[in-house]
C-alpha cells in the first residue's frame, strides 16, 4: 500500500505526458518510466492488482518519493526516458541496464547520412539514441521523421560527384518519403540541415526546431518560393500540434484551445519578427534585503514548462537593489544560453516598468543580444513598456496578447516567492545544526535525513542521539544545547 505521503503525492499528479523517477529511501533512482497520462500511470502501481509480479512488489515496497518531469508530448518523454536511464542505471530498469536487446535509432556518419534502428550500439561515429523500451515508440517515431523530416533508409551508394551514374531515385522519393540525394535532387548542404533537424527531434528540443523552421519560411517567403513556405508553415503546425501539452488551465479555457491565435495576437500587438512560441519570465524575491533570488519561468506554445525553470541565489548585489539583481539574473541565465546549454526564447517577460526593463536590456546589450525582444508589464496599471522612447502600450483587459503575459508575470512572481521560501528553510534547518562545533554540512544533513528535523531532534534524550554512529555522548549534549537554545520548544513535528 502507498504510504499516505505518496498517496497525496499521486492526487497531485497531472494528466498529461511525462516522466516519473522513483526513489527509495536513500534519495537513489530506482526506476525511471515514460507516461502518456502521468496521473494513471504512477498510480497503476499502487493498485492491488499491481502486486501479482514480485519484481514489481520489491519495486513498489521500496518507493519513498516520487517526481515527474512534464513534458510537451509523448515523443518527447520518450526521448527523456532513455536519456535519464543512461544517467541514472536504475537498478529496477535492469533491462535497459542489458540494452543491447532494445532498439535505438541511429543516424550515419556519412556525406548523405542514413537513419537506422539497430539494436547494437556499434564503436563508430554515427549518432545514435536511445535504447528505447519498446520498438513500436520506436516506430511511431520514426513516422513522425518520415512524414515531416524524411532522410534516406537505403544503403546505396552515393557518388556527389557524378549523381547521373546512380540511376533514378528509388520509390521511396515519389512517395514523399526521401529527398533523393542518390539522384541529385538535393544538396549536400541542404540534406545536412535536415539531418540536424532529425537529430534536435531526437534530442526532444522540438521548440529549437520550429525556430529553425520559421527562419527557412521567412526565407522562402521573401524569395518568392511560396509552395516551400507553405510545406514549412504546415510542418511548424504539425509539430506544434503534435508536441501541445494537454492541460487544462484558465489561460487555455479563455482561449479555448486556439493558442496558435494568441502567439499571433502577441506578435502582431508588440510587433515581434517571429511568433514567441517560448517566453522568459524573470522576477526577484527577497526577504528585508537578505537571500534575493532571481528566477525565470518558461512557457512554452503559452504554457509554463516546469522542468525549465531556473533560480539564481544573486552574488553580486549587497542590500535591496532589484535592478541590478534582475540585471545579474539576466546575465547569467543567458551566459548559459549562449554557452548551449538553454536556447534562447522569442520574448523575454520583466516583472516591472521601464527601469527594470532598462537594466534588462543593458545585460542582454553586454552579452551580444541586443536584438532579443524584451518587455516589462507592470502591475498597477497592466502597461506594457517595449520600445525606448515610446509610449507604453495598453491592451484591453480581454486582449488574449495581454493575458498570456499576465500569466507569465504572475508565474514568475509565484515562483520567485516559493524559490525564497524553500531556500530559506533549508538554510535554517542547516545553519542551526552547523552551529554545533564538529557538526559540518555533510553530518548536519546526514542528521536531517535520519530524523527529519531539528525539532524531532530537540525531543529527543542525549542517550537516542549518541546511538547515531559518529556521535558520542558529548557531541550529543553540544547538539541538544545549541538546538534547544535556538529553536525553544522541544515538541517534536506532527506527521
Amino acid at each position: 500500500m502507498a504510504t499516505e505521503r505518496i498517496a497525496k503525492l499521486l492526487k497531485k499528479l497531472p494528466d498529461r505526458p511525462g516522466v516519473y523517477l522513483m526513489r527509495d529511501a536513500a534519495g537513489e533512482v530506482i526506476y525511471v518510466g515514460k507516461a502518456k497520462s502521468l496521473k494513471k500511470r504512477v498510480s497503476s502501481y499502487f493498485r492491488h492488482d499491481s502486486f501479482a509480479s514480485p519484481r514489481l512488489r520489491k519495486l513498489v515496497q521500496s518507493i519513498e518519493d516520487i517526481s515527474v518531469i512534464r513534458t510537451e508530448s509523448e515523443v518527447e518523454a520518450l526521448i527523456l526516458e532513455a536519456k535519464l536511464i543512461r544517467k541514472y542505471s536504475p537498478f529496477f530498469n535492469v533491462d535497459l541496464k542489458m540494452s543491447d536487446r532494445y532498439p535505438y535509432i541511429k543516424i550515419t556518419r556519412e556525406l548523405f547520412p542514413r537513419i537506422v534502428v539497430t539494436r547494437q550500439r556499434g564503436k563508430d561515429d554515427a549518432l545514435y539514441f536511445g535504447p528505447y523500451v519498446s520498438a513500436g515508440d520506436v516506430r511511431s517515431l520514426l513516422r513522425l521523421i518520415e512524414r515531416y523530416f524524411p532522410l534516406r533508409i537505403c544503403a546505396r551508394d552515393i557518388d556527389a560527384s557524378t549523381p547521373e551514374k546512380n540511376g533514378r531515385p528509388c520509390l521511396h522519393y515519389s512517395l514523399g518519403r526521401c529527398l533523393g540525394p542518390c539522384a541529385g535532387l538535393v544538396t549536400p548542404a541542404d540534406y545536412r540541415e535536415r539531418v540536424d533537424d532529425v537529430i534536435l527531434l531526437l534530442q526532444g528540443q522540438s521548440s529549437e526546431v520550429v525556430e529553425r523552421l520559421r527562419k527557412r519560411m521567412d526565407r522562402a517567403a521573401k524569395s518568392l518560393a511560396f509552395e516551400e513556405a507553405a510545406r514549412l508553415r504546415d510542418t511548424i503546425r504539425a509539430i506544434w500540434r503534435i508536441t501541445r501539452q494537454r492541460i487544462t488551465s484558465p489561460l487555455r479555457e479563455d482561449f479555448d484551445g486556439d493558442m496558435w491565435q494568441c502567439l499571433n495576437r502577441l506578435q502582431q500587438a508588440l510587433r515581434l519578427p517571429v511568433i514567441p512560441w517560448r517566453i522568459d519570465g524573470f522576477d526577484i524575491s527577497h526577504m528585508s534585503g537578505r537571500e534575493t533570488y532571481g528566477v525565470v519561468v518558461v512557457f512554452e506554445q503559452g504554457s509554463p514548462n516546469t522542468s525549465l525553470y531556473r533560480r539564481f541565489r544573486i552574488k553580486t548585489v549587497e542590500g535591496v537593489d532589484d535592478f541590478r539583481s534582475l540585471e545579474e539574473t539576466v546575465t547569467r541565465r543567458y551566459g548559459q544560453s549562449l554557452k548551449g546549454s538553454e536556447p534562447l526564447p522569442q520574448l523575454v517577460l520583466i516583472d516591472g516598468g521601464p527601469v527594470q526593463l532598462e537594466f534588462a536590456r543593458k545585460a542582454l546589450d553586454e552579452l551580444g543580444l541586443k536584438d532579443l525582444p524584451a518587455v516589462s508589464l507592470a502591475k498597477q496599471e497592466e502597461l506594457i513598456y517595449h520600445t525606448p522612447g515610446e509610449e507604453p502600450l495598453r491592451l484591453d483587459f480581454g486582449d488574449s496578447a495581454l493575458r498570456l503575459l499576465q500569466r507569465v508575470r504572475d508565474e514568475s512572481h509565484r515562483f520567485a516567492i516559493e524559490s525564497h521560501r524553500a531556500s530559506r528553510s533549508a538554510r535554517l534547518r542547516r545553519s542551526v545544526l552547523e552551529e554545533v562545533p564538529g557538526i559540518g554540512r555533510h553530518r548536519a544533513a546526514q542528521l536531517l535525513g535520519r530524523f527529519g528535523s531539528v525539532r524531532n531532534m530537540a525531543a529527543m534524550s542525549a542517550e537516542e542521539l549518541a546511538t547515531v554512529p559518529g556521535i558520542g555522548p558529548a557531541m550529543a549534549e553540544r547538539i541538544l544545547s545549541v538546538l534547544k537554545e535556538n529553536i525553544g520548544g522541544t515538541e517534536p513535528e506532527k506527521n
